[in-house]
């Protein structure tokens, strides 16, 4: 029996060790263009500001990929043959396969904005763009990022430390505010503020202008405004790298559509990660996760299936955690930006307004944590989660959770003050 993967990410890799654990003797070959090895995406920016080198990202020997026996071919799929059952390659000879996992992520958005394609244009996912980034910053004084999401602030950040200015094009009222409640937004915002970045909110990008030399020299904003720079960072999201499997003839929607353990339509052939959009059965939005861990847990439980071992992914208790330059944050559970109908949001924060945490309890139960500028433990918030323990046992328990270091100042006394009064 031989699987093919395509994509060496962290699904990818998952799936490939669940499969070599259940299936000794399956031969598995893993397929990526963007590199040779396995490397922590989210690790880029340290690359390239210098904490990190590309070695340091790798979480595996070279030699591990040979020990476990799963072959590595560095080159682009053009195609899925699925009926023949094999894989189409850019100068190379065909892959076969006996079963297929397409773990191709995500591609950063493009909204058909004129001059999206100029020298200096660029986003933030790959090694590739990594690379770009490189070449762009040389003679580079200013930089406009457009989206203000996750990846753009670590591109911010990437800039800001080369002495490069920032402008930072935000199309809502505040910073991430289709996914963070208003309080926690506005703390960014000040920190983006006091790092010296121009924070332009409910502003969107109209137009990118080239010069003579096919290069971007500014941008128009929707409030006809010209900025000018010569780095102009598409950081809108990202969305399901689906392309290849949509002309394959893999059906696809937002993603690549799929059941709870992963397979497609077409038989033998399954999808996990970013590009995978689980089906949702009754009234729910069908399913798209793009984090790490998610991309980790349905790699592991799609090898699973792949192995043929029954296997039905559990989301589990959502998590996710971030860094605004100094500011951390860490989410469990589900907080909204607007809280649900009967929910309770209680929130507290710092009169220095650089820590903050909100409980949301529904019927006294806690459903989602947000921690802003505290460490907390991740065991220990996910469990209250998990676990449905109710407000007042959360904080009799809340110091379980901070592990800040010894002689940081401790806020647990008057978090659980203001929170108790709020319950009241």
């Amino acid at each position: 029996m031989r699987v093919a993967i395509i994509g060496n990410g962290v699904t990818g890799v998952a799936a490939a060790l669940s499969i070599r654990r259940l299936q000794p003797d399956w031969e598995i070959v893993m397929i990526s263009g963007e590199s040779s090895f396995h490397y922590s995406r989210p690790a880029l920016m340290y690359i390239f500001m210098g904490h990190m080198s590309y070695k340091d990202t790798k979480p595996y020997e070279d030699s591990f990929w040979r020990k476990n026996r799963i072959d590595l071919v560095r080159g682009w799929v053009t195609e899925i043959d699925a009926a023949g059952k094999k894989l189409i390659m850019h100068e190379k000879d065909p892959v076969s396969f006996d079963k297929l996992l397409i773990a191709t992520g995500s591609k950063s958005n493009k909204f058909g904005w004129p001059g999206q394609d100029l020298g200096g244009v660029q986003g933030l996912y790959s090694l590739m763009d990594l690379r770009l980034l490189y070449e762009n910053v040389k003679g580079a004084r200013s930089a406009v990022i457009v989206g203000g999401g996750l990846i753009g602030i670590e591109l911010a950040e990437m800039l800001h430390s080369r002495n490069i200015h920032v402008t930072f094009l935000v199309r809502e009222e505040s910073y991430w505010t289709n996914v963070l409640p208003i309080e926690e937004s506005r703390m960014i915002n000040r920190v983006i503020v006091e790092q010296g970045i121009d924070l332009k909110l409910l502003t969107e990008l109209k137009e990118i202008v080239g010069n003579d030399s096919g290069r971007v020299q500014g941008v128009v904003t929707n409030k006809e405004e010209f900025i000018e720079c010569q780095i102009v960072g598409l950081t809108a999201g990202v969305s399901p790298n689906i392309a290849l499997a949509k002309a394959s003839g893999i059906k696809t929607g937002r993603g690549i559509l799929v059941d709870w353990s992963f397979k497609t339509d077409t038989p033998d052939v399954f999808a996990a990660g970013d590009c995978a959009e689980i089906i949702t059965e009754g009234e729910g939005r069908n399913l798209i996760q793009q984090v790490w861990y998610t991309g980790k847990n349905q790699g592991g439980a799609a090898g699973e299936a792949i192995a043929g071992r029954h296997s039905v992914y559990d989301p589990g208790i959502w998590y996710n955690s971030a860094k605004f330059f100094d500011l951390e944050y860490q989410t469990y559970g589900t907080v909204r930006n607007v809280p649900a109908q009967g929910e309770d949001n209680l929130y507290w924060e710092h009169p220095d307004h650089g820590r903050s945490i909100r409980i949301v309890t529904k019927d006294g139960i806690v459903c989602g944590i947000n921690v802003m500028g505290l460490r907390y433990s991740h065991r220990v918030c996910e469990s209250w989660v998990a676990e449905k323990r109710p407000l007042d046992y959360v904080l009799d328990h809340l110091g379980d959770a901070n592990f800040d270091p010894e002689f940081y100042e401790k806020c647990e006394a008057e978090i659980i003050k203001e929170i108790r009064k709020q319950a009241a």
